[in-house]
């Protein structure tokens, strides 16, 4: 007997696909000024104690409808990782990635870490972009036209698609290091300072992954 493999994409129903209309509101505007290639830009990672900083950029094609696109740090894991496999899996949709390892953060702080990952994924993209939207109030200086949206992961759909992307392969690198070193569980909290985290730095002291130049590890360490 045959059977029917279901689709693996969910539904999308009018409210939803008015909902992503909306978040495509600064896209659409700049396509109307005459911007071609825009891409929207978020990083993820500046709070852990252990890790890379991640950032990338996307751009998306007109009429882009994932269900449930929204800022990461909204979304559960499955709904994340479902987005992220849709708009990876899409040919037309363009993005890249910038990652800071620890050692660089080290040496030059999270801040200067965070920018140069924002440029790095912008420097990584295969079409080069026109236009730029970052999100938050700080990024790198690039010569290209660009703004800022604060909260743009929430309000600005290219931003919301780089921050899935961005989440879910640093969330990736994290469970990948946790094969490596066990003691501190990060399939779990990714590096972020849980109280699980901590007691794991105080027992064991810190390992090669984490940031060595924060405060709370030479306190915890």
């Amino acid at each position: 007997m045959n059977l029917q493999v279901e689709n693996k994409k969910p539904k999308i129903s009018n409210k939803e696909r008015y909902r992503i209309n909306k978040l495509r509101f600064y896209e659409k505007d700049l396509k109307k000024k005459g911007y071609k290639y825009i891409a929207g830009i978020d990083e993820v990672g500046i709070g852990p104690l252990a890790g890379p900083v991640v950032a990338a950029a996307c751009m998306l094609p007109d009429r882009l409808i994932i269900k449930g696109v929204n800022d990461s740090k909204k979304l559960t894991e499955e709904v994340r990782v479902r987005i992220y496999d849709e708009l990876v899996n899409n040919k037309d949709v363009v993005y890249s990635l910038g990652i800071v390892e620890v050692k660089i953060i080290d040496q030059i702080n999270i801040h200067q870490a965070s920018l140069l990952a924002m440029k790095n994924a912008i420097l990584n993209l295969k079409v080069k972009p026109d236009y730029l939207i970052f999100d938050g109030r700080k990024h790198p200086i690039m010569p290209i036209e660009s703004e800022s949206i604060i909260k743009g992961d929430s309000l600005c759909h290219s931003i919301s698609c780089a921050s899935i992307i961005a989440k879910v392969t640093r969330d990736r690198i994290m469970e990948d290091y946790h094969q490596k070193y066990p003691l501190y569980g990060f399939n779990l909290h990714k590096g972020y300072g849980t109280e699980k985290h901590r007691k794991s730095l105080i027992e064991h002291g810190p390992c090669q992954i984490h940031r060595k130049s924060y405060d709370s590890v030479k306190v915890l360490s």
